[in-house]
């Protein structure tokens, strides 16, 4: 038998998982797939770490505890005989409380969903698969993973929004999310470049996307804040936006709910585009709203480049991941070259090719194309918390 832990990244009508063999805290992803559909017509797809479909079986319309219990007998019937050990939950809010992997058992369920109102869109879908899990299986341990646990040390002038003082004792604050990806790139920057740069910054650039500065792996700043709505342009998100706007819309007739749906599924690329929330749709399109938007979102993570830079008092290395981060070199160039005035020289052979480092010799800042692995860091909390 094969001793596995599981990984799952659930949504709302959607579930993510990967699946890591554990051979003396040596995991190896077995694994991958997702559960799509739930509610109205689901599907189960399994994969290889190479990308053949194993399985795909059509659920019809089923809810989330019987495509969970599909699953679960998936893994227990596999021919290679796969032993469950654990699962390892991505929990997008950690709020105040919790700054690290956390074995769940009621009381932290509990705590969990009290956090809901600071992640609605999120943090119910992250509790509903423990919730079913701990009736399908109530001895398997699971373990929570949190998007804000990275960015816990920021400096608390970081961390402050300018409104009174009773809000900040409330826990309104800048959290920072994304923080399984910025921890496995910093864990994995001293195989790569020999050392943790004390003046590090992190681009995790896909349909969601931030920034964040890390300084000796501790993150100091970030670029989204109490909600993933912050930062950069995103794929539907508009990123930093005038709270004076969201009151005009108020003012002029948009309910909460419809200004809710505007925010997280209206803007970003999409909105200024009004083609598509994929970068490399927008890359291959030659209409003038395609280009404004990649423009736009290139100046703005050029613009908090410089911001984080603030932070760190300087910039020794800069790390692009995600899906736009990894594979849309036209769009590192933009970024780079509005940061040429900071020292950063790029190899445009090497960015075309999406090398490992994209920038030349004599920059002053190297510049690096790492592909991130947020479910091998939350596999890896998890076996360490079993």
């Amino acid at each position: 038998m094969t001793d596995t832990i599981l990984v799952l990244n659930a949504g709302s009508s959607s579930i993510k998982f990967s699946l890591f063999a554990c051979d003396d805290g040596d995991l190896q992803q077995l694994y991958r797939g997702s559960i799509t559909g739930v509610g109205t017509r689901a599907a189960f797809t399994v994969k290889d770490t190479q990308g053949t479909v194993l399985t795909q079986q059509d659920l019809g319309n089923i809810p989330h505890e019987p495509a969970f219990t599909v699953l679960l007998e998936w893994i227990s019937q596999h021919e290679n005989g796969l032993n469950l050990m654990a699962v390892g939950h991505r929990v997008v809010h950690g709020g105040v409380m919790f700054t690290e992997p956390t074995v769940i058992d009621e009381r932290v369920i509990r705590q969990l969903e009290s956090l809901i109102p600071l992640a609605p869109l999120h943090q119910p879908h992250n509790i509903l698969p423990i919730k079913i899990l701990r009736k399908l299986n109530p001895q398997l341990q699971q373990v929570a993973c949190f998007d804000t646990a990275f960015h816990a040390e920021q400096p608390e002038v970081e961390q402050m929004f300018a409104i009174p003082r009773r809000y900040w004792e409330d826990g309104i604050k800048r959290y920072g999310f994304h923080g399984s990806s910025y921890e496995y790139i910093t864990a994995a920057l001293p195989k790569i470049v020999g050392c943790v740069p004390k003046r590090l910054i992190i681009a995790h650039l896909g349909n969601g996307a931030s920034l964040a500065a890390v300084s000796n792996a501790v993150g100091v700043a970030t670029t989204m804040s109490f909600t993933p709505l912050d930062g950069v342009p995103m794929g539907t998100r508009p990123g930093a936006l005038d709270a004076g706007v969201i009151l005009h819309l108020l003012n002029n007739g948009m309910s909460v709910n419809e200004l809710n749906h505007f925010l997280y599924h209206e803007c970003g690329l999409l909105g200024v585009s009004s083609i598509s929330n994929d970068m490399q749709t927008l890359l291959a399109s030659d209409t003038v709203e395609a280009r404004q938007a990649i423009d736009l979102f290139c100046y703005r993570v050029a613009r908090e480049v410089g911001s984080l830079a603030v932070a760190l008092q300087g910039l020794e290395v800069l790390v692009f991941t995600g899906g736009i981060g990894e594979h849309a070199p036209l769009v590192r160039a933009k970024v780079c070259n509005y940061l040429a005035w900071m020292g950063i020289q790029l190899n445009l052979e090497a960015n075309e090719t999406n090398h490992i480092q994209i920038s030349t010799p004599d920059s002053k800042i190297s510049v690096w194309v790492i592909p991130t692995d947020e479910e091998k860091m939350i596999a890896q909390h998890t076996y360490e918390a079993y």
